[in-house]
């Protein structure tokens, strides 16, 4: 397979947030508007190559592998006892934690896929005036989580617990190419080709994922709306939410056992104070992958109307 050529080179670089090493891919000048961008998850920062180089204007875009992906450190050394977890208030003091180093005055303009979407706009609601406008990237969040619910999904977390997860490894950075199209069909061999150098690495038995494999372990805590919804109803910022328009983000909350009635999923916004939604024709959830060029100039768009 050939692979993607980047139009702007990034930078590879690592900074201390809360006590773990956590890298970044950066690109543009220094001294230009800030831009961060987070990725979703099983993702890492690379993934956002093919928007910045449809990107127009000069930006310093700053995105970061979240703590246990990419070249980011994991929360608990390799052979520490016990399970790693990834809580998502985690997420946001790690989010906290980057604006502080990056742009601790001035508020930025952020970007989130996914989770990194649905972590967006929780931060944007916790931390109003660090935010200067958001674009969520089918960042939908999840279904409300009844009390009902919790004795079976805390038992369940427990014998996950007990049996830890794992990764598979792949035989070459080709394999790797390939299983990231077996999730997105739309992904060209060259783009799969260029993200697997970066979603992988050679060790001694083939090329393995740059993820902790206790990412895959349930959450115990429920999702609550309301409490999302109450920190929507405070984002100062206005708000761009991007979906696809043949996205699987529907069948995926289906399969969590509950029919889900997607037009009246989307009613959990109406409580953002500045909401804007727009959908993207011929692309799926990794929306920046399939759209690129149509998602850059929404974010500049939206960056400039901020």
């Amino acid at each position: 397979m050939n692979i993607y050529q980047p139009l702007k080179q990034h930078e590879s670089c690592f900074v201390d947030l809360r006590g773990l090493r956590t890298h970044l891919h950066c690109w543009g000048p220094e001294n230009a508007p800030l831009l961060v961008m987070v990725h979703g998850w099983m993702d890492v920062g690379a993934s956002y190559q093919f928007v910045v180089d449809a990107l127009k204007n000069d930006y310093r875009v700053v995105a970061p592998d979240w703590r246990g992906f990419g070249l980011s450190e994991w929360p608990v050394a390799d052979g520490a006892p016990g399970i790693r977890s990834y809580w998502f208030p985690d997420y946001l003091a790690d989010l906290d934690a980057l604006l502080d180093h990056f742009s601790p005055t001035q508020p930025v303009n952020l970007v989130g896929h996914s989770m990194g979407g649905n972590i967006a706009m929780m931060y944007a609601g916790v931390r109003p005036q660090r935010i200067r406008s958001v674009v969520n990237l089918e960042g939908f969040g999840m279904l409300d989580s009844s009390a009902e619910k919790a004795p079976k999904r805390y038992g369940n977390w427990l014998d996950e617990i007990k049996a830890p997860k794992q990764l598979r490894t792949y035989g070459s950075l080709e394999a790797v190419a390939r299983r990231l199209q077996k999730t997105n069909h739309r992904l060209s061999d060259e783009k799969a080709m260029y993200l697997a150098q970066f979603w992988s690495k050679v060790d001694n038995d083939g090329y393995s994922l740059l993820g902790d494999a206790a990412h895959k372990i349930m959450n115990p805590i429920g999702y609550r709306l309301a409490e999302a919804q109450a920190c929507w109803r405070n984002i100062a910022a206005p708000v761009l939410h991007v979906e696809a328009k043949q996205t699987e983000a529907g069948l995926w909350l289906s399969r969590a056992g509950e029919p889900v009635d997607f037009d009246a999923f989307r009613t959990r916004f109406d409580c953002v104070p500045k909401w804007e939604s727009v959908i993207v024709d011929n692309a799926g959830h990794m929306v920046h992958h399939d759209q690129p060029e149509v998602l850059a100039q929404l974010i500049e768009s939206h960056i400039e109307k901020g």
